[in-house]
């Protein structure tokens, strides 16, 4: 007996290790599992889809998967929680996408901002050294020393004879007061003669010849060229005509246009840089002399004119010039790179760069733009991270996020009004006041306005109390077509 119950004693030892080791492994795996499936479930609810939409258009959404109209796989759109790195607007892009679309991005910092204004000019007269020759009296060209526009001519150098009955008549007055020795007279018709522009030698020559000439010559008061040359020999002028111009080419204008937005940054004294087409790699260099205080309502452009030293006469009148301005320079400001933002007609936009993959564009406000830089007012701070390369289609895809992120709102709000009108109990619509006896089938038209529809259908049951018999006395369609058929032959 004793023997017997040493041998059963290690068989029980052994039975309550194995139960405990099968329950310990019976609990573990029970426990694994159970995380798995609490896994699962969570991912499937996170990964749960609200609606299908199609790729290339967004108002095309559906509850399932399916296709498109375009014959395109739809796409799932799921809902994504509301944190800052996942706000409307926000993407994620893989790493190997963002790699094969050449994907760069830079840091937003202050700095000095060079500002130039690039635009073109025609090179003018300096209209401070123009001088327009005007007759004092009527009379006739007899002879025209300078015969077309550019000619040059010296100071002093005779321009043209005219012969004017009043020149005549102002000698013979200063010749009547010295034979009379009146000097008041005298002087006054030297005066005269003056006035009328006859020259000192002229009226020397008068004094000491003592006869009247019938021609005076007129003479140039300035060096320069011709320009705007409207006479000849033969014609007759009077006072008011524009004979002709002497401009100078010592120095010379320029007459450049900037645009609205840029006539507060140009000021007097600025520095200028001007090329010309036909003396490439040559530059000269001038300073704004003068900003006009007019627009040109047409062109919305300002005229600021430049003024250049042309000592070798290079320089003519109406070349065509390219200006480049350069403007007072800005420190301290926020810039990014040009390519980095946006432009369109109503805004102006960056794509941010979040970081683990994520964009979002972000409307901005500009300043002054340079060849490679643009001023930033706001929307930025310094230490934010924008994309330089591929934002354009980053930008799409942002907006297209942000549209869907909308649409999802708003089909979230309608499946629950549509919820709501399925809910609805119709056992419990009245349909007691439907008074289809009061419903008048005698004539020819129903009375509409008595019959009281309180109720979304019609209890046919009620209706079998309607009479329908007057409705025999209503003619067919044979009737009817004799009647009208009668009626137009009466006609």
């Amino acid at each position: 007996m004793k023997k017997e119950s040493n041998q059963i004693a290690p068989l029980l030892v052994g039975a309550s290790i194995g139960i405990i080791l099968s329950l310990a492994s019976y609990f573990l795996l029970f426990q694994s599992h159970l995380q798995d499936n609490l896994s699962q479930t969570e991912s499937s609810q996170e990964k749960k889809p609200l609606y299908w939409v199609a790729p290339m258009d967004a108002n095309y959404k559906r509850d399932k998967p399916g296709k498109s109209p375009m014959g395109m796989d739809l796409t799932p759109v799921y809902a994504e929680e509301n944190t800052p790195g996942n706000s409307q607007g926000t993407i994620r892009v893989s790493p190997d996408v963002i790699n094969n679309l050449g994907v760069t991005t830079t840091l937003v910092t202050r700095s000095t901002l060079h500002h130039t204004i690039k635009t073109v000019g025609y090179v003018q007269y300096d209209e401070e050294q123009l001088t327009h020759i005007h007759p004092r009296v009527e009379g006739w060209i007899e002879k025209l020393y300078v015969k077309a526009a550019g000619d040059p001519v010296v100071k002093n150098q005779p321009l043209y004879d005219l012969y004017a009955p009043e020149l005549v008549n102002a000698q013979e007055e200063l010749l009547l007061a010295m034979k009379r020795k009146d000097d008041r007279l005298m002087k006054a018709a030297q005066e005269r003669l003056q006035a009328l522009q006859l020259s000192q030698s002229e009226i020397k020559n008068l004094i000491k010849t003592r006869k009247v000439k019938q021609r005076i010559t007129f003479f140039s008061p300035q060096t320069g060229v011709i320009d705007n040359l409207q006479i000849r020999e033969g014609f007759f002028v009077q006072p008011g005509t524009t004979m002709m111009s002497i401009g100078q080419l010592d120095q010379m204008w320029v007459e450049a246009e900037v645009f609205e937005r840029q006539s507060l940054s140009v000021s007097k004294g600025l520095p200028v840089v001007m090329t010309l087409d036909y003396v490439p790699g040559k530059e000269w260099r001038g300073k704004v002399d003068y900003v006009y205080p007019a627009l040109d309502k047409k062109t919305r452009t300002i005229k600021v004119r430049l003024r250049f030293e042309n000592s070798n006469h290079e320089l003519k009148p109406n070349m065509f010039a390219q200006v480049v301005i350069s403007t007072l320079d800005k420190e301290n400001l926020i810039r990014v790179p040009k390519g980095a933002v946006i432009r369109t007609g109503n805004t102006n936009r960056v794509v941010l760069a979040l970081g683990d993959g994520r964009f979002k564009a972000i409307n901005v406000k500009i300043g002054q733009i340079n060849d490679h830089l643009i001023e930033i007012l706001s929307g930025l701070e310094v230490g934010d991270r924008i994309v330089t390369s591929a934002q354009f289609l980053l930008d799409s895809e942002s907006s297209k996020t942000s549209d869907f992120k909308r649409y999802s709102s708003d089909f979230s709000e309608s499946k629950v009004d549509s919820d709501d009108s399925s809910s609805m109990n119709h056992d419990e619509m009245k349909m007691d006041n439907m008074g289809h006896q009061q419903m008048n089938m005698n004539g020819d038209t129903m009375d509409h306005e008595q019959m009281n529809m309180n109720g979304s259908t019609m209890n046919h049951e009620q209706m079998k109390s309607m009479s329908h018999q007057p409705m025999d006395n209503m003619p067919t369609p044979e009737q009817t077509d004799t009647e009208h058929q009668s009626e137009q032959n009466d006609q």
